[in-house]
């Protein structure tokens, strides 16, 4: 006599599932979504913000960002060079010129590992240092060049940090040249030969980066990013 065996539940393996998958570091932050990068053009700057996971975020601190300002000295390179960045809390800005996508990719990721080393050396710690992959922005017009010069160097502005000295030393701001006029006496007791000769940028290249972003006015230091000026 053969008995009648119950029929298995269907399986819930495999396809999609709700919250499946890695969880982000930081769940109130949207993550920058795996899709294929677009393309690059050499001409065109890109603004780049790579973010750090929680238990990184000390960026600011004197120690490491001493190490990451010799780590983005040490990482320029020919075919993909950092111009400008600035560091927070949590946070990097970078401004980049690179001669095409796949450069701009192996440069960026070049970048970040070394940063991350850097960041690790620097707090005692090991395993991951930033959240997600970095996002990635292409400037193609001069009025985007010149929110992002203002946006990355005076982004301490925009979180309400204040800093003692004229632009935020935890910036390449001191190697900005396009400031306005009022800006340049309270820069030049800070530009020292020894500041200059140890310079973590190199000079922009790009039509967009040298000349093209002035057309829309230079930069002044009561500028908030994302606001009005500060009187």
């Amino acid at each position: 006599m053969q008995l009648a065996l119950p029929l298995r539940q269907r399986s819930t393996r495999g396809g999609r599932r709700p919250n499946a998958g890695r969880k982000p570091a930081n769940p109130a932050r949207r993550r920058v979504a795996h899709v294929t990068r677009p393309k690059h053009a050499r001409a065109n700057p890109v603004h780049v913000t790579m973010r750090a996971r929680r238990e990184a975020a000390f960026l600011r601190s004197e120690h490491v960002f001493a190490r990451v300002r010799s780590a983005i000295r040490a990482g320029q390179r020919a075919d993909c060079r950092v111009v400008h960045f600035s560091v927070q809390g949590d946070h990097v800005h970078l401004l980049v010129e690179a001669e095409d996508r796949e450069r701009l990719r192996s440069g960026m990721e070049g970048l970040a590992t070394r940063l991350a080393r850097a960041i690790n050396t620097a707090l005692r710690r090991r395993g991951k240092v930033w959240a997600d992959r970095h996002h990635r922005r292409e400037l193609t017009k001069p009025r985007e060049v010149r929110n992002a010069l203002a946006y990355v160097l005076l982004n301490h502005r925009k979180h309400g940090i204040r800093v003692a000295a004229p632009v935020d030393p935890c910036s390449s701001s001191l190697f900005f040249d396009g400031w306005s006029p009022r800006a340049l006496p309270l820069l030049a007791s800070r530009r020292t030969e020894e500041e200059l000769a140890g310079r973590p940028v190199p000079a922009p290249r790009t039509w967009l980066l040298r000349v093209g972003w002035r057309k829309y006015g230079l930069v002044d230091l009561a500028e908030v990013p994302g606001g009005k000026r500060r009187r």
